[in-house]
């Protein structure tokens, strides 16, 4: 009788968290969405694929199977492969067919393929964010190779295909290829000028010596890397195989241990005369690859958004199925301030990360939005992948210690929302890019940040800080107040951002984040009667 009382009792615990459609249950994404024209049915699919509870689960075996290299086979030949679970395998096949990977440059989604993607990309992160790493660099290499169109039309096609294929052969025998990076040293790091990987001429193609410290995805199919040329630091592409068939003289040394992002392989290489082809200008390496970095900035703000989203899902699910003291947890009045007070961060995100998009969309005919885009990038990045772990954090802390156990994914999220903020530069180097931004095109940074107040100001008066912020980047402590600058300005765009979006919780937003009581924790704002919509929001109950 006992034994049976314990396997039927639940014991006041909150059930599974899955077959949830991600996309329709979360109205802020919804809503940017439905702004931007798309297609919502189409999406909601996609939401439910990722929202499966089998998909989710996809996301813990391939935690707990992280991938291994074998550089050589045990007769002591060169094999340099990275060997994946399936369920990796079977996340980067769904990713691929959804088109994150490619689905932006190939005119497959209107009237917003950036906007259609990053709603994508949002929910893909939720499921698993590791494998996101090679689908976002493809993505994101298509932009860094259009300075090179006889290369881009060359890979093109099969960059496009929605066929994941890990096989390791030859580039132009597979039915779809995947492209990675390789930008640090050892010796530089951020500092890519003082990279000593060198490139010699061959005629139509290079062979590059040296290393790199960080290279991820090291099973793509070819990589971007910087290598000092003639003429100074050059971009390339160097493919997993030589024009002949042969393997490239690529060495991988072996796989980092990372922090979290288990699912992902980061590598440390070495090139030893390594083939590659020239992209962009010899001299021009880092204008060249700018195009790809831009990109996965944003990327980086857009996988954060969604890693807050299903941490914050995972809490609300809990709260509205965990009673305590004869009550909800999700009625108890401190808990819905620290949920409520979560919800509207989430609200900012997405409302920013899809004002940011809708800027880079039109970036190439349009004066105004290629100077947002210029100036927000670094500034949005930072400020959404930072406050990002403090909110899967709090996340974390609603389920108590469940939440701080293996069994459940929050500490495989805790363990990931780090990332993204030291991808593609770190929090410095973001805030010094808006320095560097502003100081390069003055009048449109100026205007850029006029029109983001003259919008913000409908919520709440944001001049006194603009004028702040304008005074400290004209005095001789703009570096050192960097962080300052960059963050005053992404919560103005973010208040702003909330007002284009017609978003009632605009002012709420503004007074917390910018009023005069700056409290950091969640849940320490007055948010009054706004708290049961907030939460309605980011997890509508859509049964």
């Amino acid at each position: 009788m006992a034994s049976g009382f314990l396997e039927d009792a639940s014991f006041n615990q909150s059930p599974a968290f899955g077959d949830v459609d991600l996309f329709s249950a979360d109205r802020p994404l919804a809503e940017a969405a439905g702004r931007a024209g798309l297609d919502l049915a189409a999406l909601a699919a996609c939401g439910r694929d990722y929202g499966a509870a089998g998909t989710l689960d996809l996301g813990r075996l391939a935690n707990e199977n992280p991938p291994k290299l074998r550089t050589m086979d045990g007769k002591g030949n060169r094999l340099d492969l990275v060997e994946f679970h399936p369920a990796y395998h079977a996340l980067m096949q769904k990713s691929i067919g959804h088109g994150i990977h490619a689905s932006a440059h190939d005119g497959s989604d209107r009237p917003a393929p950036m906007a259609a993607r990053a709603v994508r990309l949002y929910l893909a992160t939720q499921a698993e964010s590791g494998h996101m790493c090679p689908i976002t660099m493809t993505h994101a290499c298509v932009g860094a190779l259009r300075a090179e169109p006889a290369l881009l039309a060359k890979w093109l096609p099969k960059i496009q295909t929605r066929t994941y294929d890990p096989r390791p052969l030859p580039w132009w025998e597979k039915n779809g290829v995947t492209l990675g990076m390789g930008m640090t040293e050892r010796q530089g790091g951020t500092d890519v000028r003082a990279n000593i990987t060198s490139a010699t001429a061959r005629g139509d193609h290079v062979e590059i010596t040296g290393h790199k410290w960080f290279m991820s995805a090291p099973m793509c199919d070819a990589f971007l890397v910087l290598a000092q040329a003639k003429d100074g630091l050059t971009c390339y592409l160097m493919p997993r195989y030589r024009p002949d068939g042969s393997q490239n003289a690529i060495r991988f040394q072996r796989l980092k241990d990372k922090l979290g992002n288990k699912s992902n392989a980061s590598s440390e290489v070495e090139f030893h005369g390594a083939w590659a082809e020239r992209v962009g200008a010899e001299g021009a390496g880092v204008r060249t690859i700018i195009e790809m970095v831009n990109l996965t900035r944003l990327d980086c703000a857009i996988a954060s958004a969604g890693q807050s989203r299903i941490a914050l899902s995972q809490a609300i699910h809990h709260i509205r199925n965990r009673s305590v003291f004869q009550r909800r947890l999700a009625d108890q009045p401190a808990m819905r301030a620290v949920a409520a007070d979560m919800a509207l961060e989430l609200e900012a995100q997405v409302a920013l990360v899809f004002r940011l998009i809708r800027a880079a969309e039109h970036a190439a005919h349009d004066p105004r939005e290629a100077a947002y885009a210029r100036l927000l990038t670094p500034a949005v990045k930072f400020l959404v992948c930072k406050s990002t772990p403090q909110l899967v954090y709090e996340s974390l802390e609603c389920l108590g210690g469940n939440g701080y156990t293996e069994d459940l994914p929050m500490a495989r999220y805790f363990r990931e929302s780090p990332l993204n903020a030291i991808w593609e530069g770190s929090g410095n180097v973001m805030a010094l890019d808006v320095l560097r931004a502003a100081g390069r095109h003055p009048e449109a940074a100026t205007d850029t940040l006029s029109r983001l107040v003259r919008t913000a100001d409908q919520a709440f008066k944001t001049g006194p800080l603009a004028q702040a912020l304008e005074q400290t980047l004209k005095s001789g402590t703009a570096e050192r107040r960097a962080r300052f600058l960059c963050e005053g300005l992404a919560k103005i765009a973010a208040v702003a951002a909330l007002v284009e979006a017609g978003s009632p919780f605009a002012a709420l937003y503004a007074g917390t984040r910018l009023g005069g009581m700056p409290f950091a924790q969640f849940g320490s704002a007055d948010l009054g009667s706004s708290e049961t919509a907030l939460m309605d929001r980011a997890l509508r109950d859509c049964t």
